[in-house]
């Protein structure tokens, strides 16, 4: 059972997807918030979720905001953003606070089920539009705005990839960073490297150490970056 939390400043929103979501019973609402601080302090309070839908654009709180909020108090639930919104300034910003993916509010019932399960199993999901468009932000003739941005997520870091011996990473370890970058969970990455789950896990954690990075997702868009 995958437990979700429901984060939307709308109340016809929020009760609509309890409905939708509690049609699939793999999936049970365990809450429902108003804006991101809310939904931070749903965790402190000391409930939990594995999946946190969060809305972007609220008045008390923006889904930005509650993203990092929410990956500090509890850095193993995922958050999947859901927006009418596909500002450019969100996109990274989003990605940055430790999101796993982002969709819009047009998808389909069905696609946004799919998009929480996606998620919980470590994969990385994002809309096809927006990944385009990221893309075209991580190409070296970006917009300085998205310079900016990416330099945030590389910690002030000039294309690490392109150095890889000077951070030491081994062979294994670049193959799981293309994984990664491939949008493979721990289990998939397990299974196409012929190792186990656990090891992938500690592989993921020296990967980040060594490069100074947070998490899977700063892994993904410095490989991609590298690429261009």
């Amino acid at each position: 059972m995958i437990r979700v939390l429901i984060v939307d400043d709308d109340p016809f929103i929020r009760e609509s997807m309890k409905m939708i979501l509690e049609l699939d019973p793999e999936l049970r609402v365990v809450g429902a918030c108003g804006d991101g601080n809310e939904a931070h302090r749903f965790f402190t309070d000391g409930q939990t979720a594995d999946v946190v839908l969060m809305d972007i654009r609220m008045p008390n709180g923006s889904g930005v905001e509650g993203t990092l909020n929410i990956k500090r108090a509890s850095p193993d639930t995922r958050v999947l953003i859901l927006t009418t919104f596909d500002d450019d300034e969100y996109i990274i910003e989003a990605l940055r606070n430790g999101a796993s993916g982002y969709l819009l509010k047009n998808i389909s019932p069905d696609g946004i089920v799919h998009g929480i399960k996606t998620v919980h199993q470590g994969n990385w999901l994002i809309h096809p539009d927006i990944a385009r468009k990221l893309t075209s932000w991580i190409h070296p003739q970006s917009s300085a705005q998205a310079g900016a941005a990416l330099e945030q997520v590389t910690q002030s870091r000039k294309d690490p990839f392109a150095r890889f011996e000077s951070y030491g990473l081994t062979p294994t370890e670049k193959q799981v960073v293309e994984k990664i970058a491939e949008g493979l969970s721990n289990k998939e990455i397990a299974q196409e490297l012929f190792l186990s789950e656990g090891t992938i896990k500690n592989y993921i954690s020296e990967i980040l150490s060594k490069l100074g990075l947070r998490d899977r997702t700063q892994i993904a868009i410095l490989y991609w970056k590298q690429q261009d």
